[in-house]
């Protein structure tokens, strides 16, 4: 009754391979992004904006780009902090030097700088896999953090130690600094976040998605069958990489404005987009949307809950904030792996069916 494909039906091969096939899908996904662009910029604010649209934005975009890593290849990564760190400062320095350039070319620059160093890190995974994987991914977090601090040329010899966003703006319009309007920086981001949705859903329906899962779900068949394990893992990584080095970007340019890079980007980042990963679902895009929202937007509750409401002490909410997450973990782990992309994938077939017995 709520969600029907009857009648919906294809005539080419073409029409049945594109992202969405099902038309009810379609059309919800446009109504989706027709309100993202064309109606959420007239009413915005700066609180909506720091507070919700912004970090989500930022995250949905690291958390796509380690679900790719981790959900679609297989391989577990500890280092997102650190790599959002090197795209932070990837950014800082290309603001600097060439200040006449584009923010949108600084950004993408930044994401392939990130790339790099993510398919440096991530040549050990030819050798090792699982648990030595992570902790060569958590020393990577580590070095880089390290990097950032010790050496001053990346800070530009500030003597804080702490990078600060020039103004920049685009088609003339600020999106950087103080003066940034909220509707601008929201816009900027959400552009990059539906670009980067659309190249990672298309690049996990391809040929190079099929060869990322063959070797998530067994690699020695997947080698046998003709997958390049090199290709596979690297390619992963640099995808995973490029990503979380825009999503480092932004955040340091777009949202904060000011970076301290053990403050900011330490082993505390790496595991919230984990976190972000498996409650929103391994192995999916839309997961990685669900997982984001809902831990950007659960601390925000509980503080309205918890403090505005009910009056309760902010470290005891904060401290609740860290119970719900841990226990949610726990449960999605035991009962549902897939974590909330799982849970609508069932809500759709049950709407398929409904008022009908199961």
């Amino acid at each position: 009754m709520f969600y029907r494909e009857a009648g919906d039906f294809k005539v080419s091969y073409v029409d049945d391979s594109q992202t969405f096939p099902i038309k009810f899908d379609r059309y919800r996904y446009y109504v989706v992004l027709a309100v993202a662009f064309g109606i959420i910029p007239f009413i915005i604010n700066d609180y909506w904006a720091n507070a919700l649209l912004l970090p989500f934005l930022i995250y949905a975009i690291a958390a796509i780009g380690l679900n790719i890593l981790v959900g679609y290849c297989g391989q577990v990564s500890l280092g997102t902090g650190g790599f959002m760190a090197v795209g932070a400062y990837a950014c800082y320095k290309l603001m600097t030097a060439f200040p006449d350039v584009s923010m949108f070319i600084h950004v993408v620059l930044a994401g392939g700088v990130t790339a790099l160093v993510g398919v440096l890190f991530g040549l050990p995974s030819l050798r090792i896999k699982g648990f030595y994987l992570a902790v060569a991914t958590l020393a990577a977090q580590f070095f880089l953090v390290w990097l950032f601090n010790r050496v001053p040329w990346f800070y530009n010899y500030s003597a804080s130690g702490q990078i600060n966003a020039p103004e920049r703006d685009v088609f003339g319009i600020i999106i950087t600094g103080p003066n940034a309007p909220a509707w601008a920086t929201y816009l900027f981001c959400l552009i990059f976040l539906t670009v980067c949705a659309l190249i990672a859903r298309n690049l996990t329906r391809g040929t190079t998605g099929r060869s990322w899962m063959a070797i998530r779900d067994m690699d020695i068949a997947a080698e046998i069958i003709g997958v390049n394990p090199l290709k596979a893992k690297i390619s992963a990584f640099a995808v995973s990489s490029f990503f979380v080095g825009i999503a480092g970007a932004l955040f340091f340019a777009v949202y904060l404005g000011a970076v301290e890079v053990g403050e900011v980007f330490g082993i505390q980042k790496s595991f919230l987009v984990l976190f972000m990963v498996i409650i929103g679902g391994l192995g999916s895009i839309f997961g990685s949307f669900a997982g984001a929202a809902f831990l950007v937007l659960l601390p925000v509750l509980l503080k309205l809950i918890g403090v505005d409401l009910l009056g309760w002490p902010t470290d005891i909410v904060a401290h609740l904030n860290l119970v719900i997450v841990g226990a949610l973990i726990i449960m999605f782990l035991i009962l549902e792996p897939h974590g909330l992309a799982q849970l609508w994938r069932v809500a759709k077939e049950k709407l398929r069916l409904w008022p009908f017995p199961h």
